[in-house]
């Protein structure tokens, strides 16, 4: 698998970007919505087939009469990083052989976007959600090819979590991006950085 993307939540989809424009110093870039989970974005482009999402819950979608996405339902408090997706070209087999309860396949579209996700039926991802979900996009169809160029770069993605040494047995399988380290931490929390038009900047 490769990383997709990362998704900062917040409160409010305005909380979000606010969050992502002031750390990196960029402009987000028009999303959209989600009818299924009943939410709404805004991108960034990373260059290399990766992307940044700022999500939050759509204030104006009706129910969707399931468990949001990214424990989007519990959400509280400022916006921040709190999940890492990864691409896989046959989502099925990674489910077959992955012991966590990562979720389901659920299929998902946005415009001329489709793809199936890992969606876990209270929506919260393992590791009290340090665990990525995975994605397989339909087609050649991919948000990073459409967005433009940002200047921002991911330098290292850093997952801290009390269960590192287990996180890290089962990913190191899965996925050998350099950028990513897995590491110990009192809580899950993510801290990404990037290089910028204004020099390294981070996320967390």
């Amino acid at each position: 698998m490769e990383l997709d993307h990362l998704a900062v939540s917040g409160e409010t989809l305005e909380a979000a970007v606010e969050h992502v424009e002031s750390a990196l110093g960029v402009r987000m870039q028009p999303g959209g919505k989600h009818a299924l989970f009943g939410t709404w974005n805004r991108l960034l482009g990373l260059g290399e087939g990766l992307y940044l999402e700022a999500i939050a819950v759509d204030p104006v979608a009706p129910p969707p009469g399931r468990a949001r996405w990214f424990g989007l339902d519990d959400f509280a408090g400022p916006a921040r990083l709190t999940n890492w997706i990864c691409r896989t070209h046959d989502i099925e087999a990674e489910l077959a052989t992955c012991t966590e309860k990562a979720g389901g396949a659920v299929a998902v579209s946005r415009g001329d976007l489709s793809w199936r996700i890992t969606v876990p039926d209270d929506g919260q991802m393992p590791f009290d959600g340090a665990f990525p979900a995975f994605i397989e996009w339909e087609g050649t169809a991919h948000p990073s090819v459409t967005l433009s160029d940002s200047g921002c770069v991911l330098r290292q993605l850093t997952v801290a979590s009390p269960d590192a040494a287990a996180l890290s047995e089962i990913m190191r399988r899965r996925v050998t991006d350099p950028r990513i380290r897995i590491e110990s931490g009192p809580v899950p929390e993510f801290l990404a950085e990037f290089d910028t038009p204004a020099g390294v900047r981070s996320l967390q």
